[in-house]
């Protein structure tokens, strides 16, 4: 494994602090279900990372096995479709997994055209990255990535602001 992955992971798996404790047990059951329904890919073959950025933030999916391209085919295409959905306003699929009442996406829901959600394919997956300009949607961004990380505990790590595959906001 390349010195920097490992790097990365290490500092990665190191980072346990929270802004949201992880839901309980019971939570992140029913979230894995309904999440089967709207992502294709296998939660147990993938890593979601959420980082937080002064413009807001970025959401990758990686497979956890860098040679899975079936896995790293089906993250590309969810995150493309669902980046294009966001930028009209829908967020209807984190909805169904998270329920309609998730922090942030009232406001980014309601805030087209003021936000961007830009898709890049990853050597073993992708992401999205989320910009505004308002404070009030970054912080959107934030809650929003706050509850990702909780109901998602499992399968999610939180980013570092420096380390997101060279991409700096």
């Amino acid at each position: 494994m390349p010195k920097k992955l490992l790097m990365l992971l290490s500092l990665l798996c190191g980072a346990s602090v929270h802004a949201m404790p992880p839901a309980d047990p019971t939570r992140l059951d029913e979230v894995a279900e309904r999440g089967s329904h709207v992502m294709p890919f296998a939660l147990e073959k993938t890593l979601h990372i959420f980082n937080k950025t002064p413009t807001g933030g970025i959401q990758q999916v990686i497979a956890k096995d860098a040679t899975d391209s079936e896995q790293i085919s089906l993250i590309r295409r969810h995150l493309a479709h669902i980046a294009a959905r966001f930028a009209e306003g829908d967020f209807s699929g984190p909805q169904s997994i998270h329920g309609n009442d998730m922090p942030g996406v009232k406001e980014l829901s309601t805030a087209k055209g003021q936000s961007s959600f830009i898709y890049r394919d990853l050597p073993n997956g992708a992401e999205i990255e989320f910009r505004a300009d308002n404070q009030q949607l970054i912080d959107a961004v934030h809650r929003y990535f706050d509850a990702q990380l909780s109901d998602h505990a499992r399968h999610a790590l939180p980013g570092e602001h420096d380390l997101h595959h060279g991409h700096h906001p």
